[in-house]
C-alpha cells in the first residue's frame, strides 16, 4: 500500500475523462434532435454541451381585489410561494390591494419533495405575525412542461382559497407554473432555492452575468517643446521638466539639460486610457529650483475626445497649447487668485487604434485584436464551453461552526468575462451553464477560475485564502485553442490546483465541455504565418519596461471598470485571472524554467552521446551503418537536405500515434510545486515591498547571492570562451596567433588543392575513427583553445 500511494497522488493531478450527458433531452426520455423518438438534421440546441437540468418555475404576476385590514383599512400584500421546506418571497407592497410583482421563482427538480406548490397571499403586520389573506395549491403531477423554443407560458388568474382550501375568499392572483430547463428565458433573474437563504443584496451576487471588458486606448504624448517659461526667480533661467497625468498614471520627461525659458524635449508619453473618457489629460510644468524642489510654472486640463484616433503610422498633426498658473493680483493688498496666463507647450497627441492593449500575459493572450473596430478581421471560429460542475470542493469558510463552500466560476476569452451563478453551500456544485466565443485566433488560451463567494451577508468566515471581504480562490484552468481539435467535444475533469504557502493543495475537479468549431479552414491556416499581434507592435515597439507598466495599468482599469458592475467583477478575481503576479519573483519558477531549458537540450544531449557512441564503436553495425551514410551523401551531397526533411517527416508521422488525447493542464512536476521547500513558498507569497522580519530577509537575501554567484560564474564562463575565440586574431598572445595564422595559410592552400568531397570524407573518417586509435588524452586544437587568454585576467 505504501509503494502505491505516490503514484495514487501523482494520479490525482492529472486530467481525466468524463462521460456527462449532455443535450437536451425530452422530459420523458429520448434525446431531442437525433436520436430519440424525434430525429433531426439540425443542429440540437445553443445548450447541447451542458446537462439538463430541470426546474420548477413559478411566476407570480399580479393579484386584484385583496381583502382589506380591518384595524388599518390597508393592504400590504407579498405572496410566498412554498415548496416541501423551501420558501421564497416576493417584496412586499404598502397600501396596494391590486399589486404587480412579475417575478420568477425555480426550484430544483433534484431537490423536490414535495408533491404539493401552495402559493400564498400574505399581509404583513409589523406587530403580530403576518396575517393570511389566501393561496392557490398546485398538484405537481398536473404541472405542464415548458419545452423552447416554445413561447412562455400564459399566466391564469386564480381565486384564492381559505387555509383549509375548503372556500374560496375575496381576491385574485396571477400565477405561471412550468416545469421546464436552464435553457428557460426566465432562468437568469429568477430567484433560486439553491440560494434561499441568501438575503439582502447578497441575492444580486449569486446569479449568472456577462460582462464586456472596458474598450482601451493607448494614448501617445509627444512632448515636444514650450516656449515662454517664466521663473519666479528672474535672476536665472528656469530649467523645466513636463510631468502629464491620467487618473492615477503620472509620467514626466526628463529635465531639460540646459536652462532655457524654450525648453525641448520630443518625448513620448503613452498612456492607457478606456472608453467612455472619464479622466483627462493634466500637464503640468514644473521648474527644478534646487534638487529637492519643483516650482510650479503652470498647467492645463485637457479632454480626451479632443484628440486625433490614429488607425495606422502616419503622423498626426501637432497642436499648441495654453498653459494657466494661478498668480496673485496686481495689488499689492489684493489676494484674491486671478487667472494669469504663463506659457505655452507643443504636443502631438493620438489615441492608438492600431495597437492592441494587453491587460493580461503575453504566454497566455486571448485576444489579439487591435482597438479600432475597423482593423478587425472576420473570426475564423465558434469556442464553446459547458460548465458543467465541480466535484470535492475543500471547505472555503466556516458557517455556523460548519465548513462550508459558495462556489461559482469565472471564464475569460477576448472582451467577453462570463460568471456562472453561485451554488450556495455545496461541495460538488452544479451550474450546467454555457457559453459562446467568436474566436480571431486559434493560438490564445481561455481561462476558467473557480471562486468561493465572501459576499453572501451571512456570517460567515473565511478558512484560508482570501481573507475577509475577499473572494478566496480555488482554483485556474487553461486551455490553448490551437491544442483542440477541431469539431470535437472535449469532456474532461480538470484538477483545481492551487499553491499556497503550506504548500499545494488540489482543491477540488472542474468538469468542463469544450467545443472549438472551425468557420474557416482557409483563414486559420492563413493566420499561422502571420504576426500574432497588430502590425503597429513591430512598426513602432514598445520598450520592455513600458510593456510591463502599461499592462499593469490596463489591469488596474479593466478591474476597476468590472468592479463597477452588478453585480461587481471584484479586483482580486480579476487580477487572479490576469495572472498579475506572474512577473515576480519566484525560487520555485526559476528551477521550473531552468529545467525546462535543460529538457530542451536533452534532445541535443542524447544525440551527441549516441554520436559519441558512434565514435567509440560501442555497436559496430550502427557504426558500419553511418560509414556508408557518410559515403553515401559525400558521392551524392545534393541528397543531404532531402534527407534531413525526409527525417524529420517520418517523425513527425510517427509521433502522431503516441500525440496526446487531452487539452493541456496544470502540471505539477513542470512547475516545480511538489518539491518546493516551504520558505521558497513564503518568500513567494510575501509582499511586495517585503514584510517579513530582518533575520528572514537577509537569510533570503544571502540565498539569492548564492544563486546569482553560480550564475554569475557562468556567465563568465561563457564570456571566456567567446573571448579566446576572439585572442585567436588579436595579437593578445604573439606566439598563439603567429602559429594559428600560419596554420590558417597552410588550410587555405591545402583546401584549395583538394577537392571539397576528399576533406569531408577525411575528416569523417577521422571523427569516426576506432578506438583502438583514439588516445585518452584532449586533442591538439582543443589543448591550443585552452591556452588561448582570456580578459578575466584584467577583471577586479
Amino acid at each position: 500500500m505504501s509503494s502505491q500511494a505516490p503514484s495514487n497522488h501523482q494520479d490525482d493531478f492529472k486530467l481525466k475523462d468524463t462521460s456527462p450527458q449532455l443535450g437536451e433531452r425530452w422530459p420523458h426520455g429520448g434525446v431531442r434532435g437525433g436520436g430519440g423518438w424525434i430525429s433531426s438534421d439540425r443542429v440540437t440546441s445553443t445548450y447541447d454541451l451542458v446537462e439538463q437540468m430541470y426546474y420548477l418555475y413559478v411566476r407570480v404576476v399580479k393579484a386584484r381585489d385583496l381583502p382589506t385590514n380591518p384595524v388599518t383599512g390597508s393592504c400590504d400584500p407579498y405572496v410566498e410561494v412554498k415548496l416541501g421546506n423551501y420558501k421564497g418571497k416576493t417584496q412586499h407592497f404598502e397600501k396596494k390591494t391590486n399589486p404587480e410583482w412579475n417575478q420568477v421563482f425555480a426550484f430544483s427538480k433534484e431537490k423536490i419533495q414535495s408533491s404539493v406548490l401552495e402559493v400564498f397571499v400574505r399581509e404583513r403586520e409589523m406587530v403580530a405575525r403576518d396575517d393570511y389573506l389566501g393561496k392557490v395549491v398546485f398538484d405537481m403531477n398536473e404541472v405542464p412542461t415548458r419545452v423552447p423554443p416554445d413561447s412562455p407560458l400564459a399566466p391564469q388568474w386564480y381565486r384564492l382559497e381559505d387555509r383549509r382550501g375548503e372556500r374560496k375568499v375575496k381576491g385574485e392572483i396571477m400565477v405561471a407554473v412550468w416545469m421546464g430547463t436552464q435553457a428557460d428565458e426566465a432562468f437568469p433573474e429568477a430567484w433560486h432555492s439553491d440560494a434561499a437563504t441568501v438575503h439582502g443584496e447578497g441575492v444580486y451576487s449569486v446569479r449568472s452575468k456577462v460582462y464586456v471588458s472596458p474598450k482601451l486606448w493607448y494614448l501617445r504624448v509627444n512632448v515636444i517643446e514650450a516656449q515662454d517659461i517664466e521663473s519666479q526667480d528672474k535672476s536665472q533661467l528656469p530649467q523645466v521638466f513636463l510631468k502629464a497625468q491620467v487618473g492615477n498614471q503620472i509620467l514626466k520627461t526628463k529635465t531639460c539639460p540646459t536652462r532655457t525659458p524654450n525648453p525641448f524635449w520630443n518625448e513620448d508619453l503613452i498612456f492607457v486610457v478606456a472608453e467612455p473618457f472619464e479622466e483627462q489629460l493634466v500637464l503640468t510644468v514644473e521648474n527644478k529650483v534646487s534638487p529637492s524642489k519643483d516650482e510650479l510654472v503652470g498647467r492645463t486640463s485637457l479632454p480626451l475626445n479632443i484628440f486625433e484616433r490614429r488607425l495606422d503610422h502616419r503622423a498626426v498633426h501637432s497642436r499648441w497649447f495654453n498653459l494657466e498658473k494661478f498668480g496673485f493680483g496686481v495689488l499689492e493688498g489684493d489676494r484674491r487668485q486671478e487667472l494669469k496666463f504663463s506659457t505655452r507647450v507643443h504636443l502631438r497627441a493620438c489615441l492608438e487604434g492600431a495597437y492592441h492593449v494587453l491587460d493580461e500575459s503575453t504566454m497566455y493572450i486571448s485576444d489579439q485584436r487591435p482597438t479600432a473596430r475597423q482593423l478587425w478581421k472576420q473570426p475564423i471560429g465558434i469556442l464553446e464551453v459547458g460548465i458543467l460542475s465541480a466535484q470535492g470542493l475543500l471547505p472555503m469558510k466556516t458557517k455556523d461552526g460548519r465548513g462550508t463552500s459558495d462556489a461559482y466560476c469565472v471564464a475569460k476569452y477576448g472582451q467577453k468575462w462570463v460568471r456562472t451563478r453561485t451554488i450556495v453551500d455545496s461541495f460538488n456544485p452544479k451550474w450546467n451553464e454555457q457559453y459562446t466565443w467568436e474566436v480571431y485566433d486559434p493560438c490564445t488560451v481561455i481561462t476558467l477560475g473557480v471562486f468561493d463567494n465572501c459576499h453572501l451577508g451571512g456570517n460567515e468566515k473565511p478558512a484560508s485564502g482570501g481573507g475577509p471581504g475577499k473572494d478566496s480562490r480555488i482554483g485556474k484552468v487553461r486551455i490553448r485553442l490551437s491544442t483542440l481539435e477541431t469539431d470535437r467535444i472535449y469532456t474532461n475533469a480538470y484538477p483545481l490546483l492551487v499553491l499556497q504557502p503550506s504548500g499545494m493543495k488540489k482543491m477540488g475537479e472542474l468538469q468542463l465541455a469544450v467545443r472549438f468549431t472551425c468557420l474557416s479552414l482557409a483563414n486559420m491556416i492563413y493566420l499561422y504565418g502571420h504576426p500574432l499581434l497588430p502590425k503597429m507592435h513591430y512598426l513602432h515597439p514598445f520598450t520592455v519596461n513600458q510593456l510591463d507598466s502599461l499592462r499593469y495599468q490596463a489591469m488596474n482599469i479593466v478591474a476597476v471598470r468590472l468592479g463597477r458592475a452588478e453585480p461587481p467583477l471584484r479586483k482580486e478575481v480579476v487580477e487572479y485571472m490576469l495572472d498579475v503576479d506572474s512577473h515576480m519573483w519566484s525560487m520555485r519558477r526559476s528551477k521550473a524554467n531552468f529545467f525546462r531549458i535543460v529538457s530542451l537540450f536533452s534532445g541535443v544531449i542524447s544525440m551527441s552521446k549516441w554520436l559519441g557512441e558512434v565514435c567509440h564503436w560501442k555497436n559496430p553495425i550502427t557504426s558500419i551503418l553511418v560509414h556508408v551514410l557518410l559515403f553515401i551523401l559525400i558521392c551524392y551531397p545534393e541528397l543531404i537536405l532531402p534527407t534531413i526533411f525526409l527525417y524529420m517527416f517520418l517523425i513527425g508521422i510517427w509521433n502522431y500515434r503516441y500525440r496526446s488525447r487531452h487539452p493541456p493542464h496544470m502540471d505539477t512536476k513542470l512547475s516545480w510545486a511538489e518539491a518546493v521547500h516551504p520558505d521558497e513558498l513564503d518568500e513567494e507569497f510575501d509582499t511586495f515591498p517585503t514584510s517579513k522580519s530582518q533575520e528572514i530577509v537577509r537569510m533570503r537575501y544571502d540565498r539569492l547571492r548564492s544563486v546569482a554567484g553560480r550564475i554569475q560564474t557562468v556567465v563568465g564562463d561563457m564570456a571566456t570562451q567567446g573571448e579566446r575565440f576572439q585572442a585567436l586574431l588579436s595579437w593578445r598572445d604573439p606566439r598563439a596567433t603567429s602559429l594559428f595564422i600560419v596554420f590558417c595559410l597552410i588550410a587555405a592552400v591545402v583546401l584549395y588543392v583538394t577537392p571539397f568531397k576528399i576533406v569531408v570524407l577525411v575528416s569523417g573518417l577521422y571523427l569516426l575513427r576506432h578506438p583502438r586509435f583514439r588516445s585518452k588524452m584532449p586533442s591538439v586544437p582543443s589543448n591550443f583553445f585552452r591556452r588561448l587568454p582570456a580578459r578575466a585576467d584584467s577583471m577586479l
